[in-house]
């Protein structure tokens, strides 16, 4: 979130302020509609140093296009009246940012968080591409290394038993559950903010 917010902010400025703000959009676009490959991808982040650590998994997916359009829109559709007297008290924009526009932007930043928390929390290919041992897995990784070649070696011959008379279908149901209750519980928190965020954000002026 606050890599989104640091690139949204500077790209909701008039291009009076910030002349090269179009080139910047297009380019955040274009990576939306192509992409260097799954090869050159895994390349990059090996040659970076983040194969087989947590940047491999927190900062390559940390910049979203979609979220930052959107929360780019929304700043733009802030009354500009407000603004406009903070810089006239003498205020920055790292100012502006912080005691403005964030506090004003609650509605959008609450659809981005669960935005944000179930594209990570459900991405287990990222896991299985950049992570070399089971033990650095995340959960959605580890579930879905269990389901195709499940570990039987450290079971008890009771468990082993108990496993053999499990279905495939009950495995899965009980692999949905733990993957989807995270999301329940936020949801409900977000979800007075979640409409207002989408319809505001999504409106260009």
């Amino acid at each position: 979130m606050a890599f989104t917010i640091l690139a949204a902010y500077p790209l909701s400025r008039e291009r009076k302020d910030f002349r090269s703000r179009t080139f910047f959009i297009w380019y955040f676009i274009f990576t939306m509609l192509f992409s260097g490959g799954l090869i050159p991808w895994f390349m990059v982040v090996k040659w970076a140093g983040m194969y087989n650590n947590l940047g491999s998994l927190v900062i390559v997916p940390s910049v979203q296009v979609f979220n930052v359009l959107i929360l780019m829109n929304f700043i733009r559709n802030l009354p500009k009246e407000i603004e406009e007297s903070v810089f006239m008290d003498g205020a920055g924009h790292f100012r502006a940012l912080v005691s403005i526009h964030l506090p004003l932007c609650k509605p959008a930043l609450a659809t981005l968080v669960l935005f944000s928390f179930v594209f990570h929390w459900n991405n287990w290919f990222d896991g299985f591409l950049f992570m070399s041992r089971s033990e650095n897995y995340p959960l959605q990784t580890y579930l879905y290394t269990v389901l195709t070649t499940p570990d039987t070696s450290n079971m008890t011959a009771d468990q082993l038993r108990l496993f053999t008379n499990l279905s495939a279908r009950s495995i899965k149901a009980a692999e949905i559950f733990v993957s989807t209750l995270p999301i329940f519980i936020i949801y409900p928190f977000l979800q007075k903010s979640f409409t207002k965020g989408m319809v505001l954000g999504s409106v260009k002026s």
